[in-house]
């Protein structure tokens, strides 16, 4: 009896002795007790902070004009419209011009935050554990491409009912019309309602990924345990 108990006993050792050693031998991970749905609510939570905390910021006056991420300036076929007022004394008008084309913008980004979160809402399991593991705009990419679409649609007409309920319409009028008045110059007319739509869209995920990036390698910014998990994996 005494030497089957012994037996059991060195076969019990010698199985946990083998056990370690493969336990050992196994690659280790950060994302142990993570499940899909953790990368999900993690990636959405740091999205969804990020639109709060930094597209709202655009919605507010000079949000745009004051930042120079995502100021607005002239449209590369104008800036010579910008140069010659400034050459001839009307540098005070210019400013005013450049100022219309972020009051309009700032009028309509509010349109813009719940697209994006319903885009943030309607993400995948599988496209949130993706994003969290790849680089470091991917987030921010796939935001892009599925709200694009939507936002210039609603953006678009917005903007153009805010240039006349700001009088960028009329500034922006006396401004060209001044300029092709000066002597000497080729004149100019330009829609703006397009050039705005997109530098509009350029700086929401500009913002977008100022948070991604924060997110990703700041690790005091993630702000609850579960993201201090979820983006603990790609570290």
């Amino acid at each position: 009896m005494k030497k089957i108990v012994l037996i059991t006993c060195l076969t019990l050792l010698t199985s946990c002795a083998e056990l370690q050693q493969i336990a050992e031998n196994l690659p280790q991970t950060e994302n142990v007790g993570l499940g899909s749905l953790d990368f999900s609510n993690g990636l959405k939570e740091a999205l969804t902070n990020g639109v709060e905390k930094q597209v709202t910021k655009l919605a507010k006056e000079n949000g745009f004009y004051l930042n120079d991420k995502v100021k607005i300036l002239f449209p590369t076929e104008l800036q010579k419209v910008e140069d010659g007022l400034r050459k001839v004394g009307l540098s005070k008008l210019a400013d005013e011009g450049t100022k219309m084309l972020n009051r309009a913008t700032e009028d309509a980004i509010v349109a813009a935050i719940p697209i994006v979160t319903n885009a943030i809402t309607e993400m995948s399991i599988q496209d949130a554990k993706a994003i969290v593991l790849g680089n470091e705009s991917a987030a921010t990419s796939y935001l892009s491409q599925k709200t694009t679409t939507a936002l210039t649609a609603k953006l678009q007409p917005i903007i153009k009912n805010s240039f006349t309920k700001v009088g960028a319409d009329k500034i922006w009028s006396n401004l060209i019309s001044k300029y092709n008045a000066i002597p000497f110059t080729q004149d100019v007319n330009s829609d703006l309602t397009d050039y705005n739509t997109q530098k509009t869209l350029e700086g929401v995920f500009s913002m977008i990924s100022v948070e991604e990036k924060n997110i990703r390698t700041n690790i005091s910014s993630r702000t609850s345990s579960l993201l201090q998990k979820v983006f603990a994996t790609q570290d």
